[in-house]
């Protein structure tokens, strides 16, 4: 079987906003497909804390793999060895390319097992005020400014059209550079919810506000994961 795990939005998060299920499914795995190690490791023992470190067999998947560079996983999997497949944050197969390993599962004739848990963007559409009939996940914008900004008045103009809430995401330490853009490519009386640190009893910031009104209250989103939304 394949497993496909949460993870913490925040290292915060209390224990029980997750199933109990995820422990034992830890407790009874030791071979994991992981978008970062050492990350993947501070999950498991967020769930586990009795979890045998030395026993984890861990298998990189990042945007960079493919399928044949997990020959030897694969292997395992077809005698019989069941995986657990862990993003950096939330639900995997989102914003992150644990999806190639689940293909390959559903081609070859291997259970895949979503087990639930939070994703970031869900959380923010639902406390965004947006609509959560009609959406759209769009990843990561571009990082070249002027791919940004058509892509950022692309976004605006849907949302004008169809009404659907357009959501999007950014590498943290370049989260201030597009609250930047934002402002700057936006109109003033666009709506725009930021959602960051999710989950976190201690620092969870979400505000929808227009553009106009953002101006006037700059947010520090350096280094903290973080969720836009633009809406209606």
């Amino acid at each position: 079987m394949l497993y496909l795990l949460p993870a913490y939005l925040s290292e915060n998060s209390p224990a029980d906003y997750f199933a109990p299920t995820i422990k034992d499914i830890i407790m009874n795995v030791d071979h994991y497909f992981v978008e970062n190690e050492k990350t993947a490791r501070k999950v498991i023992k967020f769930f586990a804390p009795e979890k045998k470190q030395p026993d984890l067999k861990l298998f990189l998947l990042d945007k960079y793999s493919e399928t044949s560079d997990l020959k030897e996983a694969q292997k395992l999997m077809k005698e019989g060895v069941d995986f657990g497949l862990l993003s950096e944050a939330g639900l995997p197969c989102i914003g992150d390319p644990g999806n190639i390993m689940v293909g390959w599962s559903h081609k070859n004739n291997i259970k895949v097992i979503p087990v639930n848990g939070p994703s970031s963007f869900v959380l923010a559409l639902i406390a965004s005020g947006f609509n959560g009939q009609q959406f759209s996940f769009n990843g990561y914008l571009a990082i070249e400014k002027d791919k940004k900004k058509k892509e950022i008045q692309h976004l605006e103009n849907l949302v004008e059209k169809t009404g659907f809430t357009q959501i999007f995401m950014e590498t943290p330490y370049r989260n201030n550079p597009l609250f930047e853009d934002l402002t700057k490519f936006l109109n003033p009386n666009t709506k725009l919810c930021i959602a960051a640190n999710i989950n976190d009893p201690e620092t969870e910031f979400i505000k929808t506000k227009t553009i106009n009104d953002w101006k006037k209250e700059k947010p520090e989103l350096h280094k903290i994961p973080a969720v836009f939304l633009i809406g209606k």
